[in-house]
């Protein structure tokens, strides 16, 4: 039979405030060590993931043309073998991930060197797979998450500017991401003072801090250790998508079907549009990218980037000018955005304003479904 302490009892035990809160401190410190151990072991993996697709696609220039096909292909055999964490977008993502950060390994000699990776058959001379991570984590020392981030900014020097901030000032994913949010890179630039902009950088806000159970509990932790969580992020963002499809086509016969994951090549990066549809009063295509996350220019602009790949590719003789939406689905704050640039002036934006569904009806529809995905409901 279990033994209960009372309040009473505990409290009268001489120093038992000291210990009590020693072993707190203690354990939240171990797992804040353990969260971080996993972080960079997961970093390190992802790293060598993209570095090994990059290998495998530039083995030949027959390798080079099947690189979508290699990609297709691991992820269903690496789902199948591991569970989440390996979806076309992620394994994208890893490969993003080497060629923005193609940083050199280091030797058994502490020199660094680009030609000692190991070989895809996994032979690395002394070194084993444990200490090559090992070697990869150690020019990595951010998390996993607050790389996430920094792939989705389009300007070298601004990634640059916010990996040094971050490492420096010790910024928790939260912190990046308002820094990010608040273009924090393009007023420092701008500022006569640059100094104390930095200093001023350095100080958290309110709701910035990230606790231990919070840093164990990362679904981006908890999906590389192949454990569950109430819900994971790939699976929500995928139920989230699903529903808005069916949503939008419900709403009436004006939003026909094109595509869901529609990929699009620019220079050497893949891409991937979230929904593709064909407004038929419009007439023309309609590109929806969603966002777990909170809005940022940075989505702004990669619809920019989405939307003169459109024109360019997927509009067809007749049609008018593709537009955009951005939808975010940030915890008790969903957005939605409307992207029209692409318009021949204001008046044609409003009068297409008038014929699609209001932003704010759109925004209450992916918090609605995102309260009820995460309480288990299923979404109607």
């Amino acid at each position: 039979m279990k033994r209960s302490v009372s309040k009473t009892t505990a409290t009268a035990l001489a120093g038992y405030d000291t210990i009590l809160s020693g072993l707190v401190e203690l354990l939240e410190g171990a797992r804040r060590i353990s969260a971080r151990a996993v972080n960079a072991v997961m970093t390190a993996s992802y790293w060598e993931v993209g570095r090994r697709i990059v290998e495998f696609e530039q083995g030949g220039k027959k390798r080079a043309d099947y690189g979508e096909m290699l990609v297709e292909r691991l992820s269903a055999d690496l789902t199948a073998k591991f569970g989440r964490g390996f979806s076309l977008q992620n394994l994208y993502k890893y490969r993003q991930f080497f060629l923005t950060f193609p940083q050199i390994l280091p030797t058994v000699s502490g020199k660094f060197s680009a030609d000692k990776f190991p070989t895809l058959s996994g032979e690395s001379g002394s070194e084993s797979a444990l200490s090559r991570l090992k070697g990869i984590a150690a020019r990595f020392p951010l998390p996993w998450s607050h790389y996430v981030r920094l792939l989705a900014l389009r300007s070298e020097e601004g990634r640059k500017f916010y990996e040094t901030e971050a490492l420096r000032c010790g910024w928790t994913v939260r912190q990046l991401d308002r820094q990010i949010s608040t273009q924090f890179y393009e007023r420092t630039a701008l500022s006569r003072n640059k100094a104390a902009m930095l200093r001023k950088s350095g100080k958290p806000e309110a709701g910035d801090a990230v606790s231990p159970d919070e840093e164990i509990k990362d679904p981006l932790v908890l999906e590389f250790l192949g454990l569950k969580d109430e819900y994971s992020e790939s699976d929500l963002e995928d139920a989230l998508i699903r529903h808005l499809e069916g949503f939008l086509i419900e709403l009436g016969g004006d939003f026909a079907f094109v595509a869901r994951q529609r990929r699009l090549r620019i220079g050497d990066e893949w891409y991937r549009v979230d929904l593709l549809f064909f407004h038929r009063k419009l007439r023309c295509l309609v590109v929806i990218d969603l966002k777990l996350g909170r809005f940022t220019h940075a989505d702004a602009g990669q619809m920019h980037l989405y939307l003169n790949y459109a024109r360019e590719h997927w509009t067809n003789e007749g049609e008018n000018a593709p537009i955009g939406l951005i939808l975010c689905a940030q915890k008790d704050d969903a957005v939605a955005r409307y992207a029209l640039e692409g318009l021949a002036n204001k008046v044609v934006a409003r009068e297409y304003l008038t014929t699609l569904p209001k932003e704010k009806m759109l925004a209450d529809e992916i918090e609605r479904t995102r309260k009820r995905l995460e309480s288990g409901t299923t979404a109607t």
